[in-house]
């Protein structure tokens, strides 16, 4: 791999190594984009099979979270940290205040958060060495668990894509199938079922299916046969990659909207929900609740302002249904281009504002 042609060819600012011998932290932070502001993204922590997958994970996830964020109308740019170990046995104190003290050499440029391999905790260490962290304890000021915040997004975002699919976002009678019932899918069920939605569920574990039984009267299919359930809306609330060749011919919906990220195996499967007649919810659009409810910690968290500003997920992905059929486009293709239109627009007006200060300093100077 190409270092510094790959980062040119995807635009990224800044790619760092961090090390820590005696706290065995090795650590990748991938800042993507900060036109709009300092970049936000989470601190994953795997056990790569190779440094190289490491960095391609990084700048991969810190681009995702450029567009994430645009799309979101957050005022943040896109950063991502891999660490390289196993969770389950590499963690101690010292590695995580080692990464914060890295985090808070740069000053601000990037801000962190959990992700897959990291807790809240791991976050409270970091927070012992910056300010540059966010998802920490409730008793440090944070917004606590997302879970419920994010649902409450997708909530939202489903009933836009239910409005661009039926002409109306009222959801009560409607069919629901949802992949997944962990946290944030429960929190969604929790607002479905409110609304008159029937509920069929699966998940690999019986003791998530059950609840959704026993508090929503929820019908329960074997994991595979979700893609053969006939209902209105395929909620993928777990994997990634799960529109893909084996199961897009066999969904019966028309609607394609759910919490789980990068549910396209490829692009070319989104241009297949389009073809068939599919209203695809753009998962890094309809999922964003999470990361607009811990960007507002940066303001100083307020729960009633961080759900307002999630509620505005139903303008959102509605207007990038707006730009698919102005730009005669899929819908994922014009999640993409919204972000980039915003970033592009701020990229211009700053360069603007820089020309005209150069302008007045060459009249002074004369």
């Amino acid at each position: 791999m190409k270092i510094f042609d790959y980062m040119g060819k995807y635009d990224y600012e800044q790619l760092l190594f961090c090390h820590d011998e005696a706290s065995g932290l090795k650590a990748i932070i991938a800042i993507h984009d900060t036109t709009l502001g300092p970049a936000l993204g989470g601190t994953r922590m795997w056990t790569y099979a190779s440094e190289e997958e490491a960095i391609e994970d990084a700048l991969r996830l810190a681009r995702g979270m450029t567009y994430k964020n645009a799309a979101a109308g957050l005022n943040l740019g896109g950063g991502k940290t891999v660490i390289i170990g196993d969770p389950r046995k590499d963690k101690n104190e010292a590695m995580f205040r080692a990464f914060g003290r890295f985090i808070q050499g740069l000053n601000g440029r990037y801000i962190t958060a959990e992700d897959v391999g990291t807790t809240v905790e791991d976050m409270d260490l970091i927070h012992e060495e910056t300010h540059y962290v966010t998802g920490i304890s409730p008793a440090f000021g944070s917004s606590g668990n997302p879970s419920p915040v994010t649902a409450y997004g997708v909530y939202q975002g489903m009933k836009a894509a239910a409005k661009e699919a039926f002409g109306d976002d009222s959801l009560q009678g409607k069919t629901v199938a949802v992949q997944g019932v962990g946290n944030v899918a429960y929190s969604l069920c929790q607002y479905l079922h409110d609304e008159g939605v029937k509920l069929v569920v699966t998940d690999i574990n019986k003791d998530n299916m059950e609840r959704a039984v026993r508090d929503f009267g929820a019908e329960t299919v074997a994991p595979d046969a979700i893609y053969d359930v006939d209902c209105d809306i395929f909620s993928p609330c777990a994997l990634g990659a799960v529109i893909n060749d084996d199961t897009i011919q066999r969904l019966k919906c028309k609607v394609v909207a759910g919490s789980a990220n990068n549910q396209l195996k490829t692009d070319e499967h989104g241009d297949i929900l389009t073809e068939k007649g599919i209203v695809y919810a753009p998962d890094y659009v309809i999922n964003s609740g999470g990361v607009i409810n811990v960007a507002d910690e940066l303001l100083g968290y307020n729960r009633e302002r961080a759900m307002k500003k999630v509620e505005g997920i139903y303008q959102t992905i509605s207007r990038v249904f707006e730009i698919a059929k102005r730009d005669r486009i899929p819908s994922y293709k014009a999640a993409d281009r919204m972000a980039e239109e915003r970033i592009a627009t701020l990229r211009r007006s700053r360069s603007t504002f820089l020309q005209n200060e150069r302008t007045i300093l060459n009249m002074r100077v004369r």
